[in-house]
């Protein structure tokens, strides 16, 4: 499973911290951190704050038979700064 937040969307309101914290957690008040590549064990409840996002910032993709390359750990932008290039395209 891959996250992929859209940190120029992202307004900090935490629902994805209260809902999966080994997942997302913030730094401050402005600072979103998450794992990019959480254990499938973490997937109800990634699902679930992705689902409780009030802005519908956070794509969660499955990745069953794709090979991905392992992630350098979290990631992390502080609102306000311009995102990287996460690939992200909101619909």
């Amino acid at each position: 499973m891959r996250v992929v937040v859209n940190l120029t969307r992202c307004e900090a309101y935490a629902q994805c911290a209260f809902l999966a914290p080994d997942v997302f957690r913030m730094r401050g008040v402005e600072a979103l951190m998450y794992d990019p590549q959480p254990d499938d064990a973490q997937r109800d409840k990634v699902s679930r704050a992705a689902a409780a996002c009030p802005v519908q910032a956070i794509l969660v993709d499955d990745l069953e038979d794709r090979e991905v390359p392992a992630s350098a750990g979290l990631s992390a932008v502080r609102l306000g700064q311009p995102a990287p290039d996460d690939g992200y395209t909101a619909r």
